[in-house]
Parts: structure tokens; C-alpha cells; sequence
């Protein structure tokens, strides 16, 4: 941490992230990532995450280079990822390498294991509401792998044990299947070929359902030239799609669809001249191909109209150059530049409003038709990247980093969470891309002996063409999403102080953020204005927030994991006051976000014991038992109100408000140098 150059970069120990108690009884890469500093979620069992004052769309989520859009299953109750299959997780908060793009706020960089080319491994686990299982071994012995695992629930039974007997007439699951086959060519060409494959599925007592569902491969041919020089080529695909059914009343019967692709081709080169000088650099295409949505009626009786939206293509092709240069045995300089040119296809039709009116279907005054392949917009870019590390003393460093990103792709959320039907649209002639310029400066602190590091970072963010909507807005199957899409600035500042102790028996880290998240919506006219045009909290907009992991290995078979969080009440507008206006009582609500419902505390607790440690047995097991929320602490998720009987009642809704306890078997079984068992 004092001698690299890198900072804001969370490597994430998939060792310690197995420990750390989640309320599924299960390891959670997302959820762990959210007990370091600098990283927040809106509420309990959210999906997506905030970092550093961006909102969830703001994060590229990459399995083995593979962006997944829904990194959540089970409405955020679990991670879309099998930890027992992940080798490497680093998480990019600032000092983002030029060969990542696309993103305002982070990268989380994933990795699956190879499979061992030695021996056959069978190995899994099994709780109360999930199994998954996995297994992994030599295709050709020494030279080539392969790793396959899979992960399902079998949670109706929790659903049917509900007092609302709607619920008990639900059901919801979901399944995901993650594998890789690696070979070795020859001593310098190696060949992998990975995928990933989810479904999550939801169907409400006959009424509504919905699934969603991720695609995701990578066909990877490293081949090296020198010791000095090497070249990674990479055919990236990866699909989300799902699908809305409404199925309450006959007369509307219909399904919503919606699809985004992507189709990735990159060439990263490496190149060391020697140990104080490294460069990377390469090029990269991506082809997105996007239905917005599809509405198909069916049923006898429904009434719905079918509508399909037009589709929307891009190719955003970018070059990049790095370059990392040890001055001296103190100075160490890194930069870097990526440069974008993001295209936008036909056909489609770009529709023209009038002057001086607010955009909306009624003030539509013309439209431009664009046929296949013509250029509907063109938005070229250069991103920068710069860090500095100046060694202070043998055991202390200061970095400094600047970088500015630019994001082409949106999602558009009413929720204050990530859900599986929001929708995705490109950058066009009113939507505008997305930018972000952050600096930040980082003091680090190694121990006499290295056990422990301490680091202080502090960052400023500015934000600008972030997305907001108009009162009322339509974001499902709206044919003119640009008459209900706003955009303003923002800026994001804090400080995150961090203290990490990673040998002994006792580890973990203690961790406190301060931070601010301000957004401004300043438009033309009334209803492209929030809060008189002035700064106001973001809805993850969270000043306060401590976090303490702990494990302690009490001996060879049997430790013990404690996790604490503390943070600010996210904000919220409340209604104040009711009035009557052409005989209908109407509700007046505060300024956007002025209030914040109340502070979020949560301690965890874990115990995991292993089986007898002989190094010639069949079945290595071990049993983890969870306790989430052991103070029962009801905290809230939301806030409503209802009028009743004249009064305006407030009330709040808790996900988990007693301790959830979760038993899981885990085993890892081991064949011989032949494979067999």
C-alpha cells in the first residue's frame, strides 16, 4: 500500500470476504465490498451500490472483462457471483487504469479461478435457502483445466410460512452457472474461453411476475513475445434482458420486454522495458444493440394496444495509452489517456420540439428519420488519468491522483435502488454523456513490522449531464423518454480513514467515511427546476459512516467473525401539509430531500468450524453459522405516510427487524493425482 502507485483501488481478499457474515448465510462480494470505506448502499438488501458519491448505474461491474448489468439476485438479497469460483476482486475508486472506460464512479474487476490441472475437486455448500455446488480438474493433465460451478434456491417454502396469503400464493427463485476452460498452447499462447449465466424469477399471487436474466462470455488468446512484451486479445459478449407480465385484471393482460447486448472485441499490449518503467496500451470496441421495450398483449379480453419501441445501436470504439515511470527510488509517476468516439446509429427518429417550451409529446414540432447505418450523433472524447506516489519515509507515502470519465450509457430510475426492470438507454442528441473529474490525495502508513496499514484519502468529484426526471415521469415503454429526462451537476467530496491489520490471529479493519453528495437541477423552465434550481442531498447521500470487520482464528479449526455498521439516515421528502384546491384535498411536500429517515446501525455475527485438519481424507467440511442483525435493531428502509380519517400518519418499513440466523455445510472434496476419488 506505501509503494505502489495505485490509490482509491480496494483489493478485496477472497479469503476474508468467505468470513464475513451476510444475511444469507452466504458470501457476498457485493455486500463485503460494502464494508469498506468510500462504498454505500440506499438501504437493507438493495440492489447495486454508490461509491464515492456516484449512483448505482455509475459502477461497471466486469467478470473476467464481462460487464454485468444486474450484479443482484433475489431483489438484492444475494450476489449474482459464486465466491467459491472467484480468484481476484479489485475494486477501482479513483486512479482508474486508461484500459477502463465507460464508468463515472468505479470498476470492480472480477477474476474466476482456472480449474486445477492436476486433480479433480468437487466442492459446495448447502443452507436453509441456497445449494451450489462446483467442481474442477485437468482436461489434459498439467496442461489444460476446466472449473464449472452452479448455484440455485429453493426459497417458496419461507414465502408459504408468510401470514399474507398472497405471499404464501408467490413464488420466487433464481439460478446462475459460472464456468471457464483454460489450456496452455505452448510456452508463450494461452487460450480461455469463460461464461456466466443467471435467471431470476418473481411471480406475485397471479398478478404480476416478472424474470431477468445475464449472458455473459469471454474467448481469451494471451500470447507473449518476450519477457518484455505480451498481448492479451479478448471477444467479450454479454446480454441482459427481461421480462414485466401483468396479469391482474384480463382487460390488461400483456408482457413488457427489454434487452441490452453488447459485443466487446479489445487488444491490450504490455510492454516492460525494464523494472522502473511499464507501459500498457491497446484498443477496444464496443457494439451496443438495445430494445428499450416491447409491450405484446394476450388474453381474449385485454384491451392493451402492442407497442415495440424503436432500438437503439452504438459502437463506441477507444484507444488508450499508460504509462508508469519510477523516477527515483521516491518519485513514482503514472498517466495515462484514453480517447472515445461514441457513435450513434440509425434507423431511428429523433423527434424536434418547439422553442421556448418545454420538451413534452404536445410541443413536438418536426422529426428527423435516420436509415440503417446512418450517423445519428457523434461524441468524441479524451479521458485522463494521472497519479504520483512520493515515498515520505521507508514505512509512509503520499499519492496524489487526478482523472476525469465519461459514461454513454444510462439507466432510468425512479427507485432509489437498482431494480431488474429499470431501464438502460444510449447517449443521443438530448441525453448528453454523462462526465466526471475527481481528485484526490492519499497519506499512507505501514507498521513497524507491516501487520498493520493505515491510509487517509480524501476526494472531490465533479459531476455533470447527471440524469434527474420530471414529477410524474414515465419511464416504462415511453416512446419520448426525453420529455420526462432533466439534467443537472453535482459534486461529491469527503474523507475516508482506514486501519487495517491483515496478520495473527486477530484481522480485519476498522474504517470511517465522511462525505457529501449535492446535486443541482437548474433548468430553463418551472418543471425542469428542483428545489429553486439550489443544491440539495442526493438520495444515497450518507455524511456518517463507520464500519468494523473483525475475525478472530480462536484456534487451527474454529474462528470467529464480527461485522458492525454505523451510517447517516439516507434523505427523503416528506408530505407537510394538506390544502384543498377545486374541492380535491391535495398533499404539499417539503423541498427534495430535506429530511432523512433515521440512522442505520447493524452488528453481525459468525462462527465457522472446520472439520478435523488431516491432510488424507475424502471430504474437507465445515459448518458456518450466521447471525445478521444480532440486536434486532428494526432500521428503517423507507418512510410513508397515509391519510387517515383526516390525520397524515407516518410509517415505517423494515426488511429484516429481528436477528436472522442461517446454518450452511460446506464441503471440498479432493480426488488424486489421476482424478479419481
Amino acid at each position: 500500500i506505501v509503494r505502489n502507485v495505485s490509490m482509491g483501488v480496494e483489493k478485496i481478499d477472497v479469503k476474508m470476504l468467505r468470513q464475513i457474515p451476510m444475511g444469507m448465510g452466504e458470501a457476498d462480494i457485493v455486500k463485503s465490498s460494502l464494508m469498506l470505506p468510500g462504498i454505500q448502499t440506499v438501504g437493507e438488501a438493495s440492489g447495486g451500490f454508490n461509491v464515492r458519491g456516484g449512483s448505482s448505474d455509475q459502477n461497471l461491474v466486469l467478470l473476467n472483462n464481462a460487464p454485468v448489468i444486474n450484479s443482484s439476485h433475489f431483489f438484492g438479497f444475494f450476489s449474482a457471483f459464486n465466491s467459491d469460483m472467484i480468484s481476484d476482486v479489485t475494486l477501482y475508486k479513483s486512479g482508474m487504469p486508461a484500459r477502463f472506460g465507460g464508468r463515472l464512479s468505479s470498476v470492480m474487476d472480477i477474476s474466476l479461478m482456472e480449474g486445477n490441472s492436476d486433480k479433480l475437486k468437487v466442492s459446495g455448500g448447502i443452507s436453509p435457502v441456497t445449494g451450489r455446488l462446483m467442481v474442477e480438474g485437468p482436461l489434459v493433465k498439467g496442461k489444460s483445466s476446466f472449473i464449472a460451478g452452479g448455484r440455485a434456491t429453493y426459497s417458496d417454502w419461507i414465502l408459504n410460512m408468510l401470514r399474507d396469503e398472497k405471499l404464501k400464493k408467490s413464488s420466487a427463485g433464481f439460478y446462475d452457472f459460472q464456468a471457464m476452460v483454460t489450456t496452455a498452447i505452448n510456452e508463450k499462447n494461452s487460450l480461455s474461453l469463460s461464461g456466466y449465466l443467471s435467471n431470476d424469477m418473481f411471480s406475485y399471487y397471479r398478478e404480476n411476475a416478472f424474470n431477468y436474466g445475464n449472458l455473459a462470455a469471454t474467448l481469451r488468446w494471451k500470447h507473449t513475445f518476450s519477457r518484455e512484451f505480451s498481448v492479451d486479445f479478448q471477444a467479450i459478449m454479454s446480454n441482459y434482458d427481461y421480462q414485466l407480465d401483468f396479469n391482474r385484471d384480463s382487460t390488461s393482460f400483456s408482457s413488457n420486454f427489454y434487452s441490452l447486448n453488447q459485443k466487446i472485441a479489445r487488444a491490450d499490449f504490455l510492454y516492460n522495458p525494464s523494472g522502473r518503467h511499464r507501459m500498457e496500451f491497446g484498443l477496444d470496441a464496443t457494439w451496443y444493440s438495445l430494445l428499450p421495450g416491447e409491450r405484446i398483449p394476450f388474453g381474449d379480453f385485454s384491451v392493451v394496444g402492442p407497442l415495440t419501441l424503436e432500438k437503439e445501436r452504438a459502437l463506441e470504439p477507444a484507444l488508450y495509452f499508460s504509462d508508469e515511470f519510477e523516477v527515483s527510488s521516491s518519485l513514482l509517476l503514472s498517466g495515462g489517456v484514453r480517447a472515445i468516439f461514441f457513435t450513434s446509429f440509425g434507423p431511428g427518429t429523433d423527434y424536434i420540439y418547439s422553442d421556448g417550451l418545454s420538451r413534452s409529446p404536445a410541443t413536438i414540432s418536426d422529426s428527423v428519420m435516420y436509415g440503417t447505418g446512418d450517423v445519428r450523433e457523434f461524441y468524441p472524447e479524451i479521458e485522463l488519468r494521472f497519479t504520483s506516489r512520493l515515498i515520505l519515509s521507508p514505512r509512509a507515502s503520499l499519492k496524489l491522483g487526478v482523472q476525469r470519465v465519461y459514461q454513454h450509457v444510462h439507466m432510468l430510475s425512479n427507485t432509489t435502488s437498482m431494480s431488474p426492470t429499470d431501464v438502460w438507454i444510449l447517449s443521443d442528441r438530448y441525453v448528453r454523456p454523462q462526465r466526471g473529474d475527481q481528485v484526490s490525495a492519499g497519506l499512507y502508513r505501514n507498521s513497524r513490522r507491516r501487520t498493520v496499514e493505515t491510509s487517509v484519502e480524501a476526494y472531490y468529484k465533479w459531476l455533470d449531464n447527471i440524469l434527474d426526471y420530471k414529477s410524474g415521469a414515465q419511464l416504462l415503454m415511453n416512446r419520448y423518454p426525453e420529455t420526462d429526462v432533466i439534467s443537472g451537476t453535482g459534486k461529491a467530496y469527503g474523507i475516508e480513514l482506514m486501519v487495517r491489520k491483515q496478520s495473527g490471529a486477530l484481522t480485519g479493519w476498522i474504517s470511517y467515511t465522511w462525505s457529501r453528495v449535492l446535486l443541482k437541477v437548474d433548468g430553463q423552465y418551472d418543471e425542469e427546476r428542483v428545489n429553486g434550481g439550489e443544491y440539495f442531498p442526493a438520495s444515497y447521500d450518507k455524511p456518517h459512516d463507520l464500519k468494523i470487520v473483525a475475525n478472530l482464528r480462536a484456534s487451527r479449526r474454529f474462528s470467529l467473525t464480527s461485522g458492525f455498521n454505523y451510517n447517516t439516515g439516507r434523505p427523503i421528502t416528506y408530505p407537510v401539509a394538506f390544502y384543498d384546491f377545486n374541492n380535491r384535498t391535495q398533499v404539499s411536500y417539503s423541498e427534495r430531500n430535506e429530511y432523512r429517515i433515521p440512522d442505520y446501525m447493524r452488528l453481525d455475527l459468525s462462527a465457522t468450524l472446520n472439520g478435523n485438519l488431516k491432510a488424507k481424507k475424502l471430504n474437507h467440511s465445515s459448518l458456518s453459522f450466521t447471525v445478521y442483525n444480532v440486536l434486532g435493531r428494526k432500521n428503517p428502509y423507507s418512510i410513508f405516510f397515509k391519510n387517515e380519517d383526516g390525520a397524515l400518519k407516518g410509517y415505517q418499513m423494515t426488511i429484516f427487524a429481528r436477528p436472522v440466523f442461517m446454518l450452511t455445510y460446506n464441503f471440498r472434496i479432493l480426488g488424486n493425482a489421476s482424478g479419481d476419488f
